[in-house]
């Protein structure tokens, strides 16, 4: 898919906002290895890769790959000086103590194992380099979508309407069809309309299946009568869509048609309480709450939904124990469901946009219930 110009990213931005947050954290620096994190902060896509970033000197800045992206890292990430080490953070580490005076370092602990863990601190023993344990560092800044960032998610998620679209015109879902062959098709119709990738392993459900949240597709065939829930995604140069839809097969049973209408008014509460400044547990109950009153809280077992972006599931999380607020410009989806074990399950979902003006759907397919 064509990407137009203004999604390139301000790369230097977002590592000078990175530096502005460090004063929080008394440190002086700090080594970025989670790779999706450093992607957002160089551009650099590579499998082996950290960054480090200072918080009064971004002259001093530097990435640190392998021989392996020599080239790459100069197309990817050209305004930064590269260091080449197999062990990224560690030279990167080395490199911040080199002056000989006290410094102290931040490195990401919820990306760093406990192994490299107990080598970064044997190498600094005799340095004068002092570790500092951050995290969420850089996820809290990705939060906030810039334009162009909404611009490739909605761009994933067009790829994913008008695949799903062309996948029901065509009758792809119907009796006598795998799960695992609708997948499959509904993954080559978004491949098919520009995606770079699948955004996570697609979830079709049929039947009793379908009350599963999660469920991998397998070979069992769908039925007439049966409830099909099917979850999705596509990728468009990094960024993530994520929608599901269910629909039925011939005439919907009345429980059918009755927890499809609960858990459409619960979605449709949801969206509604996406406003900047919300608490985040507030979103999820004005859609629970809706279940809930039904009688069918109890199986309602997920969370309201997550931000997406650079990865599927990302800050913020929705749900009955998050904390914090809704910024304004995040991306998240909405996503309440009922499933009935051994019956089956609804659950719709959307990726919207945050803003004052009131939230924006990114997924555009519709959410009343399709009979098939």
């Amino acid at each position: 898919m064509r990407v137009a110009p203004d999604t390139v990213p301000d790369h230097p931005a977002r590592r000078a906002a990175v530096a502005a947050a460090l004063a929080a954290h008394g440190a002086d620096a700090v080594v970025v290895s989670d790779l999706t994190n450093v992607r957002y902060l160089t551009g650099f896509t590579g499998s082996n890769a950290a960054v480090l970033i200072w918080r009064d000197d971004p002259s001093r800045d530097r990435i640190a790959t392998d021989g392996r992206y020599t080239a790459q890292v100069a197309e990817q990430s050209p305004e930064l000086d590269a260091v080449l080490a197999r062990d990224t953070i560690g030279a990167l580490v080395e490199r911040a103590g080199a002056a000989g005076t006290a410094v102290r370092v931040a490195f990401e602990a919820d990306a760093v194992t406990v192994g490299d863990f107990g080598e970064l601190c044997t190498a600094v023993e005799s340095s004068p380099v002092e570790l500092v344990p951050v995290r969420g560092l850089v996820q809290a800044l990705r939060e906030v979508k810039d334009a162009g960032e909404t611009a490739l998610v909605e761009a994933a998620c067009r790829i994913g309407d008008e695949a799903l679209a062309a996948l029901l015109e065509r009758g792809a879902v119907a009796p006598g069809r795998t799960e695992r062959e609708v997948a499959r098709d509904l993954e080559w119709e978004m491949y098919a309309r520009g995606a770079a990738a699948i955004a996570f392993e697609t979830i079709v459900a049929a039947g009793p299946n379908s009350a599963v949240p999660h469920h991998r597709p397998t070979s069992d065939v769908l039925a007439t009568g049966d409830f099909v829930k099917i979850d999705f995604g596509a990728v468009v140069d990094g960024y993530h869509s994520d929608m599901t839809r269910t629909v039925v097969l011939g005439e919907p049973a009345p429980w059918q048609r009755e927890i499809y209408e609960i858990v459409r008014q619960a979605q449709a509460a949801g969206r509604a309480a996406l406003v900047p400044g919300a608490a985040l547990a507030e979103i999820d109950a004005a859609a629970r709450q809706v279940i809930a009153a039904s009688g069918y809280g109890e199986q309602y077992v997920h969370g309201l939904g997550h931000g997406v972006g650079l990865e599927i599931h990302e800050a913020p999380g929705i749900g009955t124990a998050a904390r914090g607020t809704l910024r304004d410009g995040a991306i998240v989806t909405v996503e309440p469901g009922i499933y009935l074990p051994g019956r089956g399950g609804v659950r719709i979902e959307d990726t919207l946009v945050v803003s004052d003006a009131g939230p924006r759907s990114l997924t555009n397919a519709p959410r009343a219930l399709l009979i098939l």
